[in-house]
């Protein structure tokens, strides 16, 4: 006959939950705890301001040291693609031309690396006999603004954006002394890059 006694064994379902509550409970007690300590403790509000503005201090210089690494790196970039020389052929220019323009576009679109989609433009451009010209196509088909998402030790920034392309070929474009783009008196009224 079975025996109609309860066991005396405790759930696993209940070590659970009463892990769970505990844990819980644990959580909401040190984030009171926090939110009075900070309300109320003026040296703690002073150590979270000095905090915050470090966290901000070391943000900007890696910010900064970040945009300084890029320009030697645009500039490695221009340095390198002019020593490799371009074609000169008619013929061989039109194929070169077309195959950067379709990898530059691909790029654009994968998301690569923007310095290396804006080398791709900018080797198309030093093979186009009217730089001008090509530089309003750009404008209006290379898209304006890419988002990734950032995630760093301190802070994730959702949709952060990243250089423009057409910013990074501005700047390849203002390395480069061979390049003239100059207005003509059919672009007039629209500003120069030199």
């Amino acid at each position: 006959m079975a025996s109609t006694v309860p066991s005396q064994q405790i759930s696993y379902t209940t070590i659970a939950l009463a892990t769970t509550g505990v844990i819980a409970s644990a959580g909401l007690a040190y984030a009171l705890y926090f939110d009075y300590r900070r309300r109320n403790d003026i040296e703690f509000r002073k150590q979270l301001r000095k905090q915050h503005k470090k966290v901000h201090k070391t943000l900007e210089a890696e910010a900064q040291a970040a945009q300084a690494g890029q320009k030697d790196r645009i500039r490695s970039v221009v340095e390198a693609a002019n020593e490799e020389g371009f074609p000169k052929d008619p013929e061989e220019t039109e194929g070169y031309f077309m195959q950067e323009v379709a990898r530059g576009e691909a790029m654009c679109t994968d998301g690569s690396d923007p310095v290396d989609a804006a080398l791709c433009f900018y080797k198309a451009l030093k093979v186009y006999p009217q730089p001008r010209e090509l530089i309003s196509i750009y404008d209006k088909t290379v898209p304006k603004v890419r988002r990734i998402n950032i995630c760093s030790d301190t802070e994730f920034f959702a949709n952060a954006d990243v250089q423009p392309i057409l910013d990074i070929l501005a700047e390849m474009i203002a390395v480069d002394p061979d390049i003239h783009v100059s207005g003509s008196s059919s672009d007039a009224g629209h500003p120069t890059v030199e």
